[in-house]
C-alpha cells in the first residue's frame, strides 16, 4: 500500500526536476515571503496536504477504503504550477526593482527554459487526439445517439466498450446496461452482457438473451464485427449504419412512443 502511494506521487509530479523546482519554491517562500495570506496559500496549506497524503494513518484508512484511483486526487489540491510561477515572478521582480533589468530578463529566460525542459510536450501523448467536434468526443457517439433518440423518453442501448465513457456526456436520455465501471478494471465489476459484447467473435446465442434481459432497445456493433450467426435470424432489425458502426433494433423489447409522436421501427 505504501509503495502504491509513493508511485502515485511520482506519477503525478512527473519528472524529478518539477519536484526540485517545487521544493526550491517552497524554501524560497519560507525564507522570503512575509505576507501571511500568501504563506497560508502557497506554503502552509500545501505542506499540510503533503503531511496528510503521506501520513500512515491516512494511507491506511483512506487509501484502504477508496483505493489508488481516488487517493491520488488529494494531490490535485497542491498549487504546484501556481507556486513555481509565483516564485519566478517574485525573483524577476526583485532583480528588476534593483535596477538590473538585463539580469532580470536573462533570469526570466533561464527560469522559463528550466521549467520547459522539466517536462514533456503533453500533446505527444497517445491520450490526446485532435478534437472532432465541440463536445470533444468521437463523432460516432453523437451520430448514434441522435439516430436512436426518441423525444419524450429514454432508450436503452448496448454500446461497444470504447464508446461507453462518452455516451452519457452527450445524451442523458440514452441509457446503457453498463458504463465506465467496466472500463475501470481496477473497480472489479463484472457484467455478462459487456463480456458478450467484447468477445472477438460475438456469440449471438449468448448475447441476444442477455440484451433482452437488460431491456436493450438497440445494440451497436462495429462494422465488420464477427458473429456466430446473423443478427437478423434472431429478429434484430438493421436500423442504420454510421461512422463505422451498425445499429440493430430489437423489436422484442417494447419501445413505447409518446402518443403525439410517430412510432419508429
Amino acid at each position: 500500500m505504501w509503495s502504491d502511494v509513493m508511485e502515485l506521487f511520482r506519477n503525478y509530479m512527473g519528472t524529478g526536476m518539477i519536484v526540485i523546482w517545487y521544493l526550491i519554491s517552497l524554501i524560497y517562500l519560507w525564507i522570503n515571503e512575509k505576507r501571511m495570506h500568501v504563506r497560508i496559500l502557497f506554503l502552509y496549506v500545501p505542506i499540510a496536504l503533503l503531511l496528510v497524503y503521506f501520513n500512515p494513518l491516512s494511507v491506511k484508512l483512506v487509501h484502504g477504503v477508496v483505493g489508488s484511483d481516488i487517493y491520488w486526487r488529494i494531490l490535485w489540491l497542491l498549487p504546484v504550477s501556481a507556486t513555481i510561477a509565483y516564485v519566478c515572478v517574485c525573483v524577476y521582480g526583485q532583480l528588476a526593482r534593483g535596477g538590473k533589468k538585463l539580469r532580470a530578463d536573462l533570469a526570466a529566460l533561464c527560469m522559463v527554459g528550466a521549467i520547459a525542459v522539466s517536462g514533456g510536450f503533453m500533446y505527444s501523448s497517445p491520450r490526446f487526439s485532435r478534437a472532432e467536434n465541440l463536445y470533444h468526443m468521437p463523432e460516432a457517439v453523437i451520430h448514434i445517439c441522435n439516430v436512436i433518440q426518441v423525444p419524450g423518453r429514454e432508450v436503452m442501448a448496448a454500446f461497444p466498450l470504447e464508446l461507453t465513457p462518452y455516451v452519457r456526456q452527450y445524451s442523458p436520455t440514452t441509457c446503457m446496461p453498463y458504463g465506465r465501471e467496466m472500463v475501470m478494471k481496477s473497480w472489479g465489476h463484472d457484467n455478462a452482457l459487456c463480456d458478450a459484447m467484447e468477445r472477438e467473435v460475438i456469440d449471438m446465442e449468448e448475447l441476444v438473451p442477455l440484451a433482452r434481459q437488460a431491456g436493450c432497445h438497440y445494440v451497436i456493433f462495429p462494422t465488420g464485427q464477427e458473429v456466430t450467426a446473423s443478427p437478423e435470424s434472431y429478429g434484430w432489425i438493421p436500423f442504420q449504419e454510421t461512422d463505422g458502426y451498425v445499429i440493430y433494433r430489437d423489436p422484442e423489447v417494447e419501445l413505447v412512443i409518446p402518443a403525439n409522436l410517430t412510432r419508429r421501427p
